[in-house]
C-alpha cells in the first residue's frame, strides 16, 4: 500500500513539474471535450465466456487518438486518473448488438488516460458486454459458428474520424491460452468496413471469430445413453414369446426413457426449439427403433394366436351338403326356407375362408421366426443410418 501511493505521488509530483499551473490550465481548457481531434484507433481484449444465442465477453478496450492540442514538452508519457476523461474528448465508440453493458468499478472505475508528448492519447476501460450473435443449430451439437464483434461510431461519420485497427489481427491477443466449456476458437481475423444509415456513413471495426462446439459431451451425455437404449430394447427378441410381462415391461420402460432423454435433450437449448436440430433426428431414430421393437412383439404375439385360426378356415370341410341331407326330412315349407337361409350364409362362409386364405399367404407360416429376423434386421438397420447420419453431419 505505502508504495502505491508513492508511485501515484511522485507522478502527481512529476505532472506538476512538467506543467505548471498556467499551463496545466491552458491544456485543459484547450482540449475541451467537445472539440474532435484529427482520427482514431482502437484494439480489443479477448472474449472469455459464450453462451447458446449470444455471449459474454470481457473486453480490454484499448483507443488511440492524436489529439494536437495536447502536446507537450518532454520525453515521457503522462499517466492520469481515469476522473479527467470528462475534461478530454474521447470517440463516441459503442458496440453493435450489444444487449447489456457494464464497465467495472472495482476499487475504482477501470480506466486508463496515457498521454505522449506528440499529443497521443491512450483510452484503455474494461468493460463486460452481451452481445447478440446469430447461429445456425441445424447440425447441433457438431456444429460451428462465426460470430463477430462490432465497433462503430455512433455520431462521427467518416468524414470526422476514422477507425482502423493498429496491429491488424495481432490487435486482438490472448486467444493461444483461451479455453472455453463447450467451444474451441478455430480462426479469427479483423475487418474495417463502414455502417450505412439515412444520417450518413459511419467507421465500423469487426472482430470475426470461428467457433468449434466440442462434441464429446454429448456424446457421453445423449447420444451414447440413446445407443444403449436402442440396444436394450433389441434384448426382448431373445425372450420368449410367451413371457408376455418381461417383453411389455422391456418395451415400455425404453420407450418412457427415451421419451425423458429427448424432452432434457431440448431443454438444454430453450430458444432454439423452432426448428430441428442434428441431436433431435439422432433421437428421432433412436425412438423409432424403440418403439419398433415393440410393435415387432405385438405383431409376432398376434400372428401367433391367429395361426391356428387361420390354418382351421383354409382346411375345415365344406358341410353345406351334409346339413342339406338332414334338412330334408322336415316338412316341405320348412325346407326351402332353411335351404335359402342357409345358402346365403354358406356362401358368406365361403368367400371369407378364401380371404383369409389369401391373407395367410402374406404371413410367416411360423411366428417364432419373427424374432429370428428381428435379431440381424433391427442391428443391421441402425448400424447402416448411424453411418449415413454422422457421414452426413461431419462433412457435409
Amino acid at each position: 500500500i505505502f508504495l502505491s501511493f508513492f508511485t501515484n505521488f511522485f507522478c502527481l509530483s512529476e505532472l506538476i513539474q512538467l506543467f505548471p499551473i498556467t499551463k496545466s490550465t491552458n491544456l485543459t481548457s484547450s482540449a475541451r471535450k467537445f472539440g474532435r481531434p484529427r482520427f482514431s484507433t482502437a484494439a480489443l481484449g479477448v472474449p472469455e465466456t459464450w453462451r447458446i444465442t449470444d455471449y459474454t465477453a470481457t473486453i480490454f478496450l484499448r483507443q488511440r487518438w492524436t489529439d494536437e492540442r495536447l502536446c507537450f514538452d518532454g520525453n515521457k508519457s503522462l499517466s492520469l486518473d481515469g476522473r479527467l476523461v470528462e475534461m478530454l474528448w474521447v470517440p463516441d465508440t459503442f458496440i453493435v448488438d450489444s444487449k447489456k453493458s457494464f464497465l467495472h468499478d472495482v476499487t475504482v472505475e477501470n480506466r486508463l488516460i496515457r498521454i505522449y508528448p506528440n499529443g497521443t492519447v491512450l483510452y484503455a476501460i474494461r468493460v463486460t458486454t452481451t452481445v447478440a450473435c446469430s447461429m445456425d443449430l441445424t447440425k447441433y451439437p457438431m456444429d460451428k459458428q462465426t460470430c463477430t464483434l462490432q465497433l462503430e461510431s455512433w455520431g462521427y461519420n467518416i468524414n470526422d474520424v476514422t477507425f482502423y485497427w493498429t496491429r491488424g489481427n495481432d490487435s486482438v491477443r490472448g486467444l493461444d491460452t483461451l479455453q472455453l466449456a463447450q467451444y474451441t476458437v478455430e480462426d479469427h481475423f479483423t475487418s474495417v468496413t463502414e455502417a450505412v444509415y439515412e444520417t450518413g456513413r459511419y467507421p465500423k471495426l469487426v472482430f470475426h471469430f470461428e467457433l468449434k462446439r466440442n462434441i464429446l459431451y454429448f456424446i457421453l451425455e445423449t447420444y451414447v445413453p440413446s445407443i444403449l437404449l436402442v440396444v436394450l430394447s433389441w434384448v426382448s427378441f431373445w425372450i420368449s414369446q410367451s413371457s408376455v410381462p418381461a417383453r411389455i415391461c422391456i418395451g415400455v420402460t425404453t420407450v418412457l426413457t427415451m421419451t425423458t432423454l429427448m424432452m432434457g435433450a431440448r431443454t438444454s437449448l430453450p430458444n432454439a426449439n423452432c426448428f430441428i436440430k442434428a441431436i433431435d433426428v439422432y433421437l428421432g431414430i433412436c425412438f423409432s427403433f424403440i418403439f419398433g421393437a415393440l410393435l415387432e412383439y405385438a405383431v409376432t404375439h398376434f400372428c401367433t394366436l391367429h395361426q391356428l385360426t387361420v390354418t382351421n378356415s383354409c382346411s375345415a370341410p365344406d358341410n353345406t351338403n351334409e346339413t342339406d341331407s338332414n334338412k330334408s326330412k322336415q316338412s316341405s315349407t320348412d325346407r326351402k326356407r332353411e335351404r335359402s337361409q342357409h345358402s346365403v350364409w354358406s356362401s358368406a362362409m365361403s368367400v371369407m375362408r378364401r380371404l383369409f386364405c389369401i391373407f395367410d399367404c402374406f404371413h410367416v407360416k411360423n411366428p417364432y421366426h419373427i424374432d429370428n429376423y428381428a435379431r440381424f434386421s433391427f442391428p443391421l438397420s441402425f448400424i447402416i443410418i448411424n453411418v449415413f447420419y454422422w457421414v452426413y453431419y461431419l462433412y457435409f
